[in-house]
């Protein structure tokens, strides 16, 4: 059964920057090839750092000027460009983030004091993860026993820089759903950081990559299977480039649809997936 087809491809080379729009890419059993392989670390704190913690790293970019397998390029706010592997690019993110901060390359998943978050959680434990999912106080917080283990004593889990899973879906209908209850709002696809964002899909739900969870899916020569719904964070709200900062947004994805949007997969069987491939259901994920 089809679900829709592959409208746009989206890749972040570093975690929390902007990315690039590709045409087609390979998946493999870690996720989409070269997609969140650098992140940033505060040098304050000692953690492994993204947009939550420091959002002005949403106003920058990060690209493969060649292929994925070489160091990926950063765009800073103004313009000016540096390898992840220069030796100054650390200095230069620094000075336009006015923060001390370095930038990681992925690092084998046994190694697990790279990974490691490295302070504890503060004593309005409520009142932090309100701030971090842009909660007010009388809508619910997301449902963390969802999310794997590992988010909770890792910065990231071991081996990867992803918040909790590798890939992530949307669909245009879910995201015009919400954008109807906030039409003074713009809903713009980047504050939304999908990998995949998936059109023409049908039926009568609003948002229907929910209904996918727990399916297994084939897009392109892949297989993934969708793991739960993605529980949105401040980062949603956060002004970058032409965007502006909107807590209206928060408000808006709340009401509309209980303040997720898009799902969260895994990756079953690897493959190349490209623009205009089909989104077929196969089976429920055993």
């Amino acid at each position: 059964m089809q679900l829709g087809t592959v409208k746009q491809i989206f890749r972040y080379p570093v975690k929390s920057m902007a990315g690039e729009q590709l045409r087609k890419v390979e998946f493999d059993l870690r996720g989409m090839r070269g997609d969140r392989a650098w992140s940033i670390r505060d040098m304050v704190t000692g953690e492994l750092a993204g947009g939550k913690k420091l959002p002005a790293l949403m106003g920058f970019a990060s690209r493969y000027p060649t292929t994925d397998s070489a160091p990926a390029e950063i765009e800073l706010p103004g313009g000016e460009r540096v390898a992840v592997d220069a030796p100054e690019c650390a200095s230069r993110l620094s000075e336009a983030l006015g923060h001390e901060v370095s930038i990681e390359g992925l690092r084998p998943a046994d190694d697990l004091d790279f990974y490691q978050a490295k302070g504890s959680l503060p004593a309005d434990v409520d009142g932090y993860l309100r701030g971090i999912f842009a909660r007010t106080k009388d809508e619910p917080l997301p449902d963390l026993s969802k999310f794997p283990p590992e988010v909770f004593q890792y910065s990231s889990p071991p081996g990867t820089f992803f918040d909790a899973y590798p890939v992530l879906l949307m669909t245009e209908k879910g995201l015009a759903h919400v954008q109807a209850q906030s039409e003074d709002s713009r809903f713009d696809v980047r504050r939304f950081r999908p990998n995949l964002l998936i059109d023409g899909t049908s039926g009568d739900s609003a948002v229907p990559e929910f209904d996918w969870c727990g399916k297994q899916l084939r897009i392109g020569a892949a297989r993934l299977t969708i793991a739960i719904e993605c529980p949105r964070c401040v980062m949603t709200t956060v002004g970058f480039d032409d965007v502006p900062k909107d807590p209206r947004i928060m408000r808006a994805l709340v009401k509309a649809a209980g303040g997720n949007l898009g799902v969260y997969a895994t990756i079953d069987t690897p493959g190349t997936v490209s623009v205009g491939d089909a989104v077929v259901v196969e089976a429920a994920a055993s």
